[in-house]
């Protein structure tokens, strides 16, 4: 298969350079395995989805660790956990060598917290989430805004999805959500009856770039609100949405406190709700959601690439004034960010924002943007500018 470059390998080279582990995380299908295979050629690579290897790490984990070498990469470590003591074994015997093991995981929930606690001091993390616009590029000449939307929604972004065409993309993405609910939830968690929770994920896929009411959720399909709660932490845990939540500090009861949901992934959730085509796409209910939950995704992958929690918020009034997200990349620095399904904005439509600065200027908010489809940029107003996807793309390069 064709190997698209990632933007965290430089990030890997230099942990591999500073710490004696590394454990590269995220999403089933993000392309982890490809990524370190294609990087440390030199490293002896397992996967424990191998009965044989796993069955070995359980029962002889030194003779295991012994015929890996000096230097190796451990698929699907989650699936042996009692072997990261033997492991911190080794490296402390070792403990000025660097990029001892690298790990791959797909399982977030006890994952890190199981790697974190028996490597302390040891290890650092990585997470990979689906291609990013910029990395699709590598790969694929979309030239213009409109091009990857409509690639993200209809095609995906999971590395398989973008290099082979000849993949019937419906029926990736139902394999791809049976595996997910028969691997990594119904072995970890015993969340009921697995079509519930299908309908569930569903449900949110047709809600994506809208605010949780999880009293809805609850009464639609017939499960209590705690139920509601644990599955959206399960979803989250595993990067398959992303919950952003309200910008409420010190503001008082005039703000929404709901957060709202997004999923890595555009593709699956057009998939999950029937988005197959340009025309529904562009043109049916969802199309503002969806461009939305695009913009979203994006600045998400941006963040969690550099190693960095997205310091993404939104924020919504009891009368009505929303603005889609706001940026907090350090204390005090508020950014304000509309966006809007357009290939022409204008400042009317950019009014969210200008009502936002007036009515909360204690905030000292910085000059807001406005994301559309627009090929270039253009004033709004004094204080708001309309960028494009690239722009706005290289904004976000001097918010980390």
């Amino acid at each position: 298969m064709t190997y698209i470059a990632r933007d965290i390998e430089t990030r890997l080279e230099r942990l591999l350079n500073s710490s004696p582990c590394v454990a590269v995380t995220g999403p089933r299908q993000a392309g982890k395995s490809t990524l370190l295979k294609h990087c440390l050629p030199d490293y002896r690579y397992v996967t424990l989805d191998d009965p044989f290897y796993r069955e070995q790490a359980h029962s002889d984990p030194l003779f295991f660790l012994d015929t890996l070498g000096e230097r190796a990469i451990i698929d699907e470590i989650q699936l042996a956990p009692s072997l990261l003591s033997y492991v911190k074994m080794r490296v402390d015997s070792r403990r000025n060598v660097k990029g001892q093991y690298v790990f791959t995981g797909s399982q977030q929930f006890g994952l890190i917290k199981n790697l974190s606690d028996s490597l302390a001091g040891r290890i650092a993390l990585l997470e990979l989430l689906p291609l990013s616009v910029t990395e699709k590029r590598r790969h694929l000449p979309i030239p213009d805004a409109v091009g990857l939307f409509s690639h993200a929604a209809l095609t995906g972004s999971y590395p398989e999805l973008v290099v082979d065409e000849a993949v019937d993309i419906p029926s990736w993405y139902a394999a791809y959500l049976q595996t997910y609910l028969e691997r990594d939830i119904r072995t970890l968690y015993n969340i009921g009856d697995l079509r519930d929770f299908q309908r569930f994920v569903r449900l949110l896929a047709a809600h994506s770039g809208q605010q949780l009411n999880m009293s809805v959720y609850s009464r639609d399909l017939g499960i209590s609100v705690p139920t509601v709660k644990s599955w959206l932490s399960i979803l989250e845990a595993s990067r398959v949405v992303y919950l952003l939540s309200p910008y409420y500090s010190n503001l008082g009861k005039r703000i929404t406190k709901a957060p709202k949901v997004y999923f890595i992934d555009i593709g699956l959730a057009c998939n999950l709700a029937g988005v197959r085509d340009a025309g529904h796409l562009f043109n049916g209910p969802m199309a503002g959601f969806l461009f939305e939950n695009f913009c979203v995704q994006e600045t998400i992958k941006f963040f969690l690439g550099q190693g960095v929690q997205p310091p993404l918020y939104y924020i919504r009034t009891s009368n009505g004034l929303e603005v889609d997200l706001l940026i907090e990349p350090s204390a005090g620095v508020l950014v304000p960010v509309e966006i809007k399904l357009t290939k022409t904005p204008s400042p009317q439509q950019a009014r969210t924002l200008t009502a936002f600065r007036e009515s909360f200027a204690q905030l000292a908010p910085a000059p807001g943007l406005f994301l559309s489809l627009a090929e270039q940029n253009r004033p709004l107003s004094r204080e708001i500018t309309a960028v494009t996807l690239d722009d706005y793309l290289q904004r976000l390069a001097g918010f980390t």
